[in-house]
């Protein structure tokens, strides 16, 4: 709403609110905020309308799909403890909106044209399946919020907090090259999602600099794997693989034991994607410090409600390199 009116995020909300002569908000600024309002159909909450500039001490949580964990292996458990820990030491409170809205089971921002957060001052976002209309909405409302993970919204600076997937993914690869890997192969996803897509920049990056050779279908933008990609890799002169998913390198591990190849004897393989505890292999991967994450994110909506004049900014947030078992020095090249 702000970007569409041309004026400050704070002078919309003081024109919502109501404090329009405490703010000596000139007559053309409310009229073209106004206006905006109009045209996105945005209603004010009726509670904040009356808090004027006070605030209610909550801070949301929305998630765009059923995220919250049954258990704590859960991928979204730490995220969740890291945005509680953070909330109670600030002397928030939380709420968690978790209702679809629509017969989809998607779970919606906005609902009969309202914005269903305006209950708490700001939000943290966060799940696979997001709406990036919903997101490009909220941006454009003014709304203050951030969104866990990368999202690219069309017409919108949406802040995130992101792990740095192409950071680590170059990290792996300059791992592997100081162990004297010079040949690679690359697992690939079928998923086509930003974290994804960093991961995929980092390695290229990382290969091409390192003047490194991968002749792949992953790495030529194929995904999956075959047994036929297996029986290629153990005739080939690779010397290490580099997985996205646990997943996907633990049916490599299965395949190259079935042919009598060693991990990492023979071939070293590293995993772009953070392991659970308690997994029978000690991959070399990337760790997603999700804790920090979502305290990260609630110092972020924090600081936007703080300054609410200055434009909210993504932040890139280091994911280590776990050592595991499954990397060790290059064996000497076949002819």
């Amino acid at each position: 709403m702000a970007r569409l009116a041309g004026v400050s995020q704070s002078a919309v909300s003081r024109v919502i609110s109501g404090d329009v002569d405490a703010a000596r908000i000139p007559e053309e600024t409310r009229q073209r905020v106004l206006a905006a309002i109009k045209e996105l159909g945005y209603v004010p909450n009726a509670s904040a309308r009356n808090l004027r500039n006070k605030r209610n001490r909550l801070i949301g949580v929305h998630t765009f799909e059923a995220v919250f964990p049954h258990a704590r292996t859960d991928f979204y458990f730490e995220f969740l403890l890291g945005i509680e820990e953070r909330a109670e030491q600030t002397g928030f409170d939380l709420v968690l909106f978790t209702s679809t809205g629509a017969g989809d089971g998607r779970r919606r921002v906005y609902r009969d044209g309202t914005n269903r957060l305006n209950l708490a001052d700001g939000s943290v976002l966060l799940g696979v399946s997001t709406d990036r209309a919903e997101l490009a909405r909220l941006w454009n409302d003014g709304y203050p919020f951030v969104h866990i993970g990368r999202r690219e919204v069309p017409g919108a600076q949406i802040p995130c907090v992101i792990p740095d997937y192409r950071g680590a993914a170059i990290g792996i690869v300059d791992k592997l090259a100081g162990h004297g890997h010079r040949r690679f192969a690359y697992l690939r996803e079928p998923m086509e999602m930003e974290p994804y897509a960093d991961r995929r920049d980092g390695y290229r990056e990382a290969v091409e600099r390192l003047g490194l050779t991968d002749r792949s279908p992953g790495f030529r933008g194929e995904s999956g794997l075959t047994g036929d990609w297996i029986d290629e890799l153990v005739r080939g002169g690779e010397t290490a693989v580099v997985a996205e998913s646990v997943r996907l390198a633990e049916r490599l591990l299965a395949g190259l034991r079935e042919r009598g190849v060693r991990v990492p004897q023979d071939i070293s393989v590293a995993v772009l994607e953070a392991t659970w505890q308690g997994t029978s292999v000690q991959w070399d991967s990337l760790e997603i410090p999700r804790v920090a994450i979502g305290r990260i994110a609630v110092d972020r909506v924090i600081d936007m409600l703080d300054h609410p004049d200055e434009p909210p900014e993504s932040l890139l947030v280091p994911c280590p390199i776990v050592p595991g078992t499954t990397v060790a020095a290059a064996r000497e090249e076949r002819p």
